[in-house]
C-alpha cells in the first residue's frame, strides 16, 4: 500500500523529517549548553578545565567503541557513505548514539562542532522513517539529503545555505531531482527552530561597510592566508588520523583521551579554547578581542581540533572552521587597521569574511559559504569581498590539497565516495552491466613459482590477488614472467608494492574503467564495493568493455 502511494508518502515524510530534525537540533543546542553550564559553573576551579575534557573523552570514547562505533567523527562523511555505499541505511542506534555522545563531548569542552553530527542525526531520522514505512531503497536514499538539509537549516539558522550545502556537498549535484523536497524540509526545520528558540541569529554582527575599494586587495590577501590555513588544518588532521588508525584496535576506546588531554592542558591556560567557541567568535565580530589573543587562539584551536577529531572524539569541523576563519580574519583586519588606519574596515568585518574564507577552503563548499555568511549578516555589501576571498582560498586549498577533507576521511575508513569526475555523465553503460564473477584468484601467500604454475594453465592475462581481508591488488602475467628465476620463491605480496590498488566500482561509467585499464596497462580490473574497497564484487576485462561499445566480440579476457 505504501509503495503504491510513494509520492504522497514522500511529501508527508519530508514535512515530518523537517520538523523532527528541527526538534533534534533544538534539543542538541539546549542539552549541550545546559550540560556544559553544569560541568563548568561560573567561578569553578581552574582544574576543571583539565579534568573534565579528559574524563569526558575517556567515557565517551568507551561508549563509542563499545556501543556506537558508527557515531565517531563528524557525521558528514558517514552520511555520504550511507547515501552512496549503504543504500541509505543509518540505524536508530547510531542516531541515538550520535546525539548523546556528541552532546556530552561538546559539553565537556572538546572544541568540535555540532553541525556535522546534526547532519548525520537528521539523515538518520530520515533513513529510519523511510525504512520503517517500507519505502524502496532508492527512495530511502533520496530521503538522506532531505534530513541532512533540515538539520543544517536549524543548526546554522540559514535555510537557503542548508539547501546549497546539501546540493553542493552531500549530493554533489546542483540539479538533483530531490531539490523540491530539500527546500521544503529546510523551511520546515527552520520554522521549527524559530518557533521554539525565537528569531535569534547565530551571530550578532554590526553593519558591514566597505570603506575603500582598495580594501578588496586586502580581502584577497585574507583569501591567500585562509587557503594556507585550510591546507595546514586539513593535512594535519588527516595525517594525525592516519597515525591513530594504525594503532592496535584494542587501543581504540582509549584514543580519544589524547584529544581530551591536549584540550585540557591548553584550556587550563587559555579557557577561550574550550568548546565550540561561538561566544568568542561573537566577540571578534564586534571588535572585542585583542589581536594577540586571536593569533594565539588560531594556532591552539587548529592543533586542538585536529587532535580531538583525529583521535576519535564525536564532533564536526563546521564550527571549528568558522572559529578559525574568524580569528584569522580578525588578525588580518587588525594588522590592516594598524598599518592603514582610517582607510579600511573594522577587524570585525574581516573576521566575518574570514569565516566564509576558512569554510570554503576546508569544507570546499564555496557557494554555501557565501550564502551562509550573507544569511547571517543579511547585508548584501559583504558579498563581493566574500566572493573574492573565498575564491582565492578555494583555489589555493584545491591546488595544495587536491582531495576534499570529507572524501579523504571516508577513504581512510575504506569507503570510496564518488568524486565530481565520476559523477559526470558518461553514457548509460556502467561497470555493473559488464562485470563478471572472479573465478581465478591468487593468494598473497603464494610464491611467484606457484603463481607461474597456475598461470600456465590459464588463458587470462592478469589475476586478482587477495588475502583473508579481501582484495590486495592485481598481478599481471608480464610481471610474473619478468621475475628472475632466483626470485621464484618471492611471495606475491612483495610484488604488490603499494597499499592503494587500481580498481573500479559497480556504478562507475565504463569510460572510467577504460581509462584505468589503459593507465595501468592491465587487461583485468577488480570491481569492489564502495563500502569496503577490499570487498570483491567481480572483475571487468578490457575485452568486455570494448565489446559493450561494439568494438570487438565479447570474449573471456584472454591473451591475444
Amino acid at each position: 500500500m505504501v509503495r503504491e502511494r510513494e509520492a504522497q508518502v514522500f511529501l508527508i515524510l519530508t514535512l515530518v523529517i523537517g520538523a523532527l530534525a528541527g526538534l533534534a537540533v533544538v534539543a542538541f543546542i539546549l542539552l549541550t549548553e545546559r550540560f556544559g553550564a553544569r560541568l563548568y559553573p561560573a567561578g569553578g576551579m581552574g582544574l576543571r578545565r583539565l579534568l573534565v575534557p579528559v574524563a569526558g573523552s575517556l567515557g565517551i570514547g568507551y561508549l563509542l567503541y563499545r556501543y556506537f562505533p558508527d557515531a565517531r567523527g563528524s557525521g558528514v562523511p558517514q552520511t555520504k557513505a550511507a547515501l552512496y555505499a549503504r543504500e541509505g541505511r543509518i540505524t536508530l542506534t547510531t542516531v541515538v548514539g550520535k546525539f548523546f555522545c556528541t552532546s556530552a563531548t561538546l559539553a565537556s569542552g572538546i572544541p568540535l562542532g555540532r553541525e556535522g553530527p546534526a547532519v548525520q542525526v537528521g539523515a538518520g531520522i530520515a533513513s529510519v522513517l523511510g525504512r520503517k514505512l517500507g519505502l524502496r531503497p532508492e527512495k530511502v536514499q533520496a530521503l538522506i539529503p532531505v534530513g541532512a538539509t533540515a538539520a543544517i537549516a536549524a543548526a546554522f539558522n540559514t535555510p537557503l545555505a542548508a539547501v546549497l550545502f546539501s546540493l553542493e556537498e552531500v549530493i554533489g549535484n546542483m540539479n538533483a531531482p530531490v531539490l523540491g523536497s530539500v527546500v521544503l524540509a529546510s523551511a520546515t526545520s527552520w520554522a521549527m527552530l524559530r518557533l521554539l528558540l525565537g528569531n535569534n541569529p547565530l551571530f550578532r554582527v554590526p553593519q558591514y561597510q566597505l570603506v575603500n575599494p582598495w580594501e578588496l586587495a586586502i580581502y584577497a590577501v585574507l583569501g591567500v592566508a585562509g587557503g594556507f590555513v585550510s591546507v595546514a588544518f586539513t593535512k594535519l588532521l588527516l595525517g594525525m588520523r592516519a597515525w591513530f588508525l594504525k594503532l592496535p584496535k584494542k587501543t581504540l576506546w582509549f584514543q580519544p583521551v589524547a584529544g581530551g588531554l591536549m584540550v585540557g592542558i591548553m584550556g587550563w591556560f587559555v579557557p577561550q579554547l574550550l568548546g565550540v567557541g561561538y561566544a568568542h567568535v561573537g566577540e571578534v565580530l564586534n571588535g572585542g578581542m585583542a589581536v594577540r589573543l586571536m593569533a594565539l587562539l588560531l594556532v591552539l584551536k587548529l592543533v586542538a581540533v585536529a587532535t580531538s577529531y583525529a583521535s576519535g572524539n564525536a564532533g564536526g569541523i563546521f564550527g571549528p572552521s568558522l572559529f578559525l576563519g574568524a580569528m584569522l580574519g580578525g588578525v588580518v583586519g587588525s594588522l590592516a587597521n594598524h598599518f592603514l588606519p582610517n582607510t579600511v574596515g573594522t577587524p570585525g568585518a574581516y573576521a566575518l569574511v574570514g569565516m566564509g574564507t576558512a569554510f570554503a577552503g576546508i569544507v570546499r563548499a564555496p557557494m554555501t559559504s557565501v550564502v551562509m555568511i550573507f544569511e547571517i549578516t543579511r547585508d548584501y555589501a559583504v558579498i563581493v569581498p566574500l566572493m573574492i576571498s573565498n575564491l582565492v582560498s578555494f583555489f589555493i586549498s584545491a591546488k595544495l590539497q587536491r582531495k576534499p577533507i570529507y572524501e579523504e576521511l571516508a577513504r581512510q575508513d575504506g569507503i570510496h565516495l564518488p568524486t565530481a569526475e565520476t559523477r559526470q555523465p558518461g553514457g548509460q553503460n556502467r561497470v555493473a552491466q559488464v562485470m563478471r564473477p572472479a573465478t581465478e584468484l591468487l593468494r598473497v601467500e603464494m610464491t611467484v613459482e606457484q603463481a607461474k604454475a597456475l598461470a600456465g594453465k590459464s588463458q587470462a592475462a592478469a589475476w586478482v590477488v587477495r588475502d583473508d581481508r579481501g582484495v590486495r591488488g592485481v598481478v599481471s602475467r608480464k610481471a610474473l614472467d619478468g621475475t628472475p628465476n632466483e626470485g621464484s620463491a618471492t611471495r606475491l605480496e612483495e610484488l604488490l608494492t603499494t597499499v592503494e590498488f587500481v580498481h573500479v566500482h559497480p556504478d562507475h561509467p565504463l569510460v572510467v574503467a577504460l581509462e584505468r585499464l589503459g593507465a595501468s596497462q592491465l587487461e583485468i580490473l577488480p570491481v569492489v564495493s564502495r563500502g569496503d574497497v577490499h570487498e570483491l564484487r567481480g572483475i571487468v576485462t578490457l575485452t568486455d568493455v570494448l565489446a559493450s561499445y561494439g568494438v570487438v566480440g565479447r570474449g573471456k579476457g584472454v591473451r591475444s
